[in-house]
């Protein structure tokens, strides 16, 4: 018998009590009635197994036939690029596709997100309007409950977000939700967000329909076609060798759901797609008696789970809490012709999910189950989906890992992805926490994957500002990790890098709320467990002395024998890279439309060796694959140039404060004096008996001191010798958050949180690092156009006026900005400015029209600075008076009874 073929039986109640028996046979979520329909509809829009005859050529090979890769296929034929081919190893839908629950909701943690998937939703509703569009959507609504005071915090964030989307929600009181939906236990709750404009759909409907529009605009789709080998001709897509023939093309698309990471092995070089396969399960009862055929979407993400309405009865699912892990699957390979197929059931597993659906909807304990689906789902290592372009070869694009969320951004991730394809961008958004180029080759390592999805599946787990991942830990670290660890660091881990974030106060310190360690690390929305912990450290960098390790920082060398690496570089930046050797040189890489590509510093230095010169490149931690990738990708073809990531081969100390340069003095032959040292130079000295030290006069952050990049064998020497020397100093270790709070308080930008590739230097206020007296560099002719017509955004500093840092919640990003009541940007980043003694955010503020267009023009100061102007950030429902900034206060720098916005150039 067929798995299929075996409903079951008995109550949920009965399977509650019995979870102990082990696992029975699987069940299925679909009914025979929906299969057939799948086989239907697949014999309308592709081609017949057996009547297979792929083209020779084709611009665009698509792998995948679910939703994801039926969804990019129709938005490049929507875009006129109907030269596309859809190959699926089975048929349409046959993967995880076609056992997805059908929601659709808008309301996440990002306000990007959200426009994308308004952008899913409002296409589904459309579809369903036309005539033989049906793909089963309903608008019934969502509502997303809270049990505790974090959760409902999180939901008003969400609401204040969603209003900048002009997405309709609503926060609802327990009784609101009991007068709404009947059919669940209110009691227990703190309140709830109602969004009325979320939904439900039938998943092999959407497929079909994608698929459908997608052949009638010219696209091939071919079922029963499997790919071997994707081909490639000077590190670029040129033929997809298929189970049928070979196809020339220009690009490839890996849509291959948990496939993903095999296909991607499948091109030499490989191409890395770190997603694993994790167990996702269901249940479905019998109808119920009273069942709203309209009931809204439930979600009880502090129970672990949702629900939906199902054919009379009732849908019920979850995601496993990190404390209990998911249970990840097909670890040695999926396998073949997994096609249409569960895996068996594990009670046991789903048991902590029942306990929360049971919780949640008490009549359920009464119902007869219809079946327990167990179906396979991907998973990334960071709960974001892996969209764009590889880093390996050129025009091999990825849509994958969607975290069991496929149906709900299938629209907008077509969209976005057929966009970058075509226009080198997306219009929807921008979407960098998304991008496959966050990873390095650690990720896509098959054990950390398979440890690490335990957690990530763990999507309804409470997000707070500093979330940390637990499992895949220790891998990548410094060389002083150890002697961090033991002078009480606690580690954050950033790329796979493990960075000290904070250390443990000594019980001699003068901490003004001492809190044991344990409990600092406690996630919050309000005052952080590190708070004063921070505030040392802040304080001995602007007193004293502090070092920092920064190994994890991206470090990059660029050579040539002769003049070409220069003149590289000074295409590829918006600064002018032919300063004097050792000059150290803040500079951007932008793309096309003036926007960041990647942000760094970088040096020219000479190769004694050699006697060539060589520039040593300096990039935040994340831009490590992204920086190489934008570099490689624009070399010369005839190899004058060599690029070569050093990371690994040099570590980072960033010596801080006022004591740096006498103590640096004692322990180098070099005078550090500013007269012999200037700022923004570099050198290479000496420090104990280490040699070939690369030594930068700045500190990213605005205070002096020195940036040391070691050669990693001499990092524990240097480490030790300075906090020897520098006990006379009062030196203390110190982590990334005082980093943060000094950053944010000068309005120090950084990449990927305030800066990314849709805003440009003049925007961010840095077109003094932007040398326009030069030869053509990308992104010049976009830049020559705002500085003659303007621009219609401006970063600011916002500080909090009336703002008690003993709130129960604080801003951390994302906080909507509104000039007169009118809403006009977001936050971006945030921190208590400890001289200041002010709350900080940093944003975007918009100068836009009455129909929120917006306004270009030469003088977005005066407009942001209009003495009628009155500003606010909206913090969780709270509105928040703000004193708005386009300068470094001067107070920042020096102590002052009052901060006043002065320019300073250069920070």
């Amino acid at each position: 018998m067929t798995v299929w073929h075996r409903l079951l039986s008995g109550t949920l109640h009965n399977r509650l009590c019995h979870v102990s028996k082990g696992t029975r046979s699987a069940g299925l979520g679909l009914s025979w009635s929906c299969l057939q329909k799948i086989y239907r509809e697949r014999q309308l829009c592709t081609l017949a197994t057996e009547e297979v005859n792929l083209p020779k050529q084709a611009r665009v090979v698509v792998c995948g036939g679910g939703v994801i890769g039926t969804s990019v296929a129709y938005h490049l034929s929507l875009r006129g690029w109907n030269d596309v081919v859809v190959l699926e190893q089975g048929q349409l839908g046959c993967g995880t596709t076609w056992h997805s629950v059908g929601l659709v909701a808008v309301g996440k943690d990002d306000p990007e997100m959200m426009k994308l998937l308004q952008y899913s939703r409002n296409l589904y509703d459309g579809f369903e309007q036309e005539e033989d569009g049906g793909i089963g959507w309903k608008k019934v609504g969502s509502i997303e409950v809270a049990q505790t005071k974090d959760r409902l915090i999180s939901l008003k964030r969400k609401i204040a977000m969603l209003q900048t989307v002009n997405e309709e929600a609503h926060l609802l009181l327990p009784k609101d939700v009991k007068d709404m939906c009947p059919h669940i236990k209110y009691t227990d709750l703190q309140g709830a967000l109602w969004m009325p404009n979320d939904g439900v759909c039938t998943a092999t409907d959407l497929v079909s329909i994608f698929a459908r529009k997608a052949k009638q605009n010219g696209v091939k789709i071919a079922e029963g076609v499997s790919v071997n080998k994707v081909l490639t001709k000077d590190d670029a897509v040129h033929t997809v060798e298929t189970s049928h023939g070979n196809i020339q093309c220009e690009y490839f698309i890996n849509c291959a759901g948990q496939w993903a990471r095999e296909l991607g092995k499948k091109t030499v070089p490989k191409v890395r797609v770190p997603v694993h396969s994790c167990e996702h399960y269901y249940i479905v009862t019998q109808p119920i008696p009273g069942m709203d055929t309209n009931l809204p979407v439930i979600r009880d993400p502090d129970g672990h789970c949702y629900f939906r309405e199902w054919n009379g009865g009732v849908m019920a699912g979850g995601f496993e809490p990190p404390e209990h892990g998911g249970k990840p699957v097909f670890h040695k390979g999926i396998p073949p012709k997994f096609e249409f197929q569960l895996l068996p059931e594990d009670w046991d597993q789903f048991h902590v999910l029942l306990e929360g659906i049971l919780n949640r909807m008490p009549q359920l304990n009464d119902a007869q189950i219809r079946q327990l689906t167990n179906g396979p789902e991907s998973f990334t290592p960071d709960q974001n989906w892996i969209l764009g372009e590889s880093s390996e070869v050129y025009n091999y694009y990825v849509a994958a890992g969607m975290h069991s969320r496929g149906i709900q951004g299938a629209g907008g991730v077509g969209k976005y992805l057929s966009e970058l394809i075509i226009d080198g961008y997306g219009s929807l958004t921008n979407l960098w926490p998304c991008d496959i180029q966050r990873f390095v080759p650690h990720h896509s390592n098959k054990k950390f994957l398979r440890d690490r999805v335990k957690e990530t599946i763990a999507l309804y787990h409470l997000k707070y500002s500093y979330n940390q991942f637990s499992s895949g830990r220790n891998l990548r670290s410094s060389p002083i990790h150890t002697q961090l660890k033991v002078s009480g660091a606690k580690f954050g881990e950033t790329n796979a890098y493990e960075r000290a974030m904070w250390f443990v106060p000594d019980s001699d310190d003068d901490v003004e709320e001492f809190i044991d360690a344990s409990e600092m690390a406690k996630g919050t929305f309000g005052k952080p467990g590190w708070f004063n912990a921070v505030k040392l450290e802040y304080q001995a960098c602007k007193e004293r002395v502090c070092l920092v390790d920064m190994s994890s920082f991206t470090k990059i060398e660029i050579k040539s024998k002769g003049t070409e690496a220069l003149e590289f570089l000074q295409y590829m930046c918006s600064n002018d890279i032919g300063q004097g050797i050792g000059t150290v040189i803040h500079t951007g890489m932008l793309n096309k439309q003036g926007g960041y590509e990647n942000d760094c510093s970088i040096v020219p230095l000479r190769d004694n060796t050699t006697h060539t010169f060589s520039f040593f490149l300096i990039a935040p931690t994340t831009q490590q694959t992204r920086c190489m990738f934008w570099l490689q990708k624009h070399l010369p073809k005839d190899g004058s140039v060599q690029v070569r990531d050093v990371t690994s081969m040099y570590s980072g100390l960033n010596l801080i404060g006022p004591h740096a340069e006498q103590l640096l003095n004692d322990v180098t032959d070099t005078s550090t004096r500013k007269h012999d040292f200037k700022p923004m130079t570099c050198q290479v000295i000496d420090v104990g008996y280490a040699s070939n030290i690369i030594t930068m006069r700045l500190t990213h952050c605005g205070e002096d001191g020195f940036v040391m990049y070691i050669p990693s064998e001499y990092a524990l020497h240097v480490y030790e010798m300075l906090m020897k020397t520098g006990k006379d100093y009062g030196i203390r270790n110190a982590g990334y958050m005082a980093l943060r709070h000094l950053r944010i308080e000068k309005l120090f930008a950084y990449w990927g949180t305030d800066m990314d590739p849709m805003t440009t230097p003049y925007e961010t206020g840095r077109d003094f690092r932007v040398s326009l007296d030069r030869k053509d560099f990308i992104g010049k002719e976009a830049l020559l156009k705002q500085k003659e017509f303007g621009i219609s955004k401006k970063f600011c500093q916002l500080l909090l006026e009336n703002f008690d840092t003993d709130a129960e919640v604080w801003p951390s990003g994302k906080e909507p900005i509104y000039r007169n009541g009118k809403l006009v940007g977001l936050t971006t980043s945030s921190a208590y400015g400890f001289t200041l003694d002010r709350f900080v955010c940093l944003g975007y503020i918009n100068h836009l029209d009455d129909n929120g267009k917006p306004v270009i023009t030469k003088r977005i100061h005066d407009y942001i600075k209009d003495p009628t102007a009155r500003y606010e950030i909206d913090v969780a429902g709270t509105r928040y008076p703000v004193q708005v900034g386009i300068y470094t206060p001067k107070k920042a720098y020096k102590a002052s009874d009052k901060p006043t916005f002065i320019p300073v150039p250069g920070t």
